[in-house]
């Protein structure tokens, strides 16, 4: 990412840090020096203070002191000083600092007020009525032309009367602030380098839970809301994961809910589509079929008012005929009712416990009838009864359609066989005839209300194409199979109920779930 927060934390932590290194480096280099001169001068008072503690009188020998040999050592001092024993004038100094050098600081801290200053001095540090510490260019040697050399240097009276001068070389001072300064720059440029390492690891890893919630986000936005926060912690950003997982949480539940009820009103919708759909569909149909009945028994009403047959049989004919038309308009419009109650479930489904070959031979009775006007061979053997749960007098009605159905396209051998076929939860119950196969294309559509596979003989024996349509809602209240097998010979219609009440039960629970 080009502003990635990752990048832009380690650059402005380096650019501190190089910062600090930076002002530090250049304090060391201007200023370090003065400050070792300050610290030196400290060092100077101290010595001061030692001299002032010992007890030069009758000690010819003070440049042999112990104490003062060990601080002058360790200070890089040279040191010179005169003192009165036993009236005498002594003159005490380190080999490092030459008798005519002492003398010549000695009398110019003397005469400092009385005589004209024959050295060059630069800044002065400290001066007391005691001793003055100061920067001052003193020769190297005695030898004339030697050159000179900077130094600090403390020169005083102690207080028995004693003089003294303390000096150090400002080069030692100032190659030692060089190279503090040199090595202190390359400790600080390690430092940055090692500082960029470790602070570009930090800022990667307190980065990544930032980048898992963009991530997390991004899913999100696509409606992917598996995706959860996991690095876990206790820190701000931790706080801000656990909130987007259940941020996560409510909208898939919310998304979820809403996603419910679109469903829900596109099922409404589209079940008013449907129902729009049946009206017409209805109201089509049941014109088309009622029309001909219509203009059947309007035009022989008309020919019984003119009086077109005398005859008391031609009157008899009109009649039946009128009669006979009435009747199935009446028989369509019953089988429509009750479709429309089925199939807009507002009949109630009375579960019962009942013997199905009891209710087959009962129908077979009451088409007797019409069974023997089509010469049809019944062939039903069964005899021991076999028990079913479902409504009854809706399985009467099912099986009356199927027995109807087959007498009216019975053919060949005219043979109408009932089976009913056993399973441990089930029964399955078939009416097959023979005649001729039903057309493949056909198969799908015989459920279908008002569909006719041969209009003129359906026409002929005064179907409507209502009866298979009452076998499919009664069937689909239940939630139980049922269907159609074509055979070379013939046709055949089935249905299957459960023997089990428990079995019928789960299986409508599971349905309604």
């Amino acid at each position: 990412m080009k502003h990635s927060i990752k990048k832009q934390m380690a650059m402005l932590i380096v650019a501190c840090i190089s910062a600090v290194a930076l002002v530090s480096w250049g304090i060391s280099y201007f200023f370090l020096e003065d400050y070792y001169i300050a610290k030196k001068s400290e060092v100077l008072i101290n010595g001061y203070k030692i001299l002032n503690r010992m007890t030069p009188v009758g000690d010819s020998n003070i440049e042999n002191n112990i104490e003062l040999r060990k601080f002058l050592g360790n200070n890089n001092l040279k040191f010179g000083m005169t003192y009165w024993t036993n009236g005498k004038e002594v003159t005490a100094y380190t080999d490092v600092l030459s008798r005519t050098t002492l003398e010549k600081k000695m009398q110019d801290y003397i005469f400092k007020d009385i005589i004209e200053e024959q050295q060059i001095y630069g800044k002065t540090y400290k001066a007391t009525d005691k001793y003055r510490i100061r920067r001052v260019n003193s020769p190297i040697s005695d030898i004339e032309g030697s050159g000179f050399q900077e130094e600090v240097e403390m020169t005083g009276q102690l207080e028995d009367g004693s003089y003294f001068v303390f000096t150090t070389p400002i080069e030692s001072l100032r190659v030692t602030a060089n190279l503090t300064s040199s090595f202190l720059g390359i400790v600080f440029s390690i430092g940055i380098i090692i500082s960029v390492i470790i602070v570009w690891y930090i800022s990667k890893k307190a980065t990544e839970p930032i980048m898992e919630l963009v991530d997390i986000s991004e899913r999100m936005t696509q409606l992917d809301f598996n995706a959860k926060y996991k690095s876990g912690g206790k820190n701000e950003i931790s706080l801000l994961g656990r909130h987007f997982n259940q941020m996560s949480e409510t909208l898939e539940e919310k998304i979820s809910e809403l996603k419910s009820a679109n469903l829900e009103l596109q099922k409404d919708l589209e079940e008013k589509v449907q129902v729009d759909e049946m009206r017409k569909e209805f109201l089509s149909n049941v014109s088309h079929e009622l029309k001909t009945p219509i203009a059947l028994i309007q035009g022989y009403a008309e020919g019984l008012n003119e009086g077109i047959n005398d005859d008391d049989e031609s009157r008899e004919f009109y009649c039946n005929v009128i009669m006979d038309e009435a009747n199935k308009m009446n028989i369509m419009v019953k089988k429509l009712l009750t479709l429309n109650q089925i199939e807009f479930g507002k009949e109630q489904i009375a579960l019962e416990r009942f013997d199905i070959i009891t209710l087959i031979r009962g129908v077979l009775q009451h088409s007797d009838i019409l069974l023997k006007q089509k010469e049809a061979k019944v062939v039903f053997n069964h005899i021991d009864p076999i028990y079913v749960w479902a409504d009854e007098f809706k399985i009467e009605e099912v099986v009356s359609n199927y027995i109807s159905n087959a007498i009216n396209h019975l053919d060949y051998e005219k043979i109408i066989e009932v089976r009913v076929l056993e399973t441990e939860k089930t029964a399955r119950i078939s009416v097959f005839n023979t005649g001729n196969p039903i057309p493949k294309e056909d198969l799908d559509n015989v459920w279908v209300k008002f569909y006719k596979v041969d209009k003129a003989r359906t026409r002929e024996y005064g179907g409507s194409g209502i009866g298979l349509s009452i076998v499919k809602a009664i069937m689909d209240s239940f939630h139980k199979e049922y269907g159609v097998i074509n055979y070379q010979n013939g046709v055949e219609f089935w249905f299957e109920l459960d023997k089990d009440q428990v079995n019928n039960e789960n299986k409508n629970v599971e349905e309604e779930l």
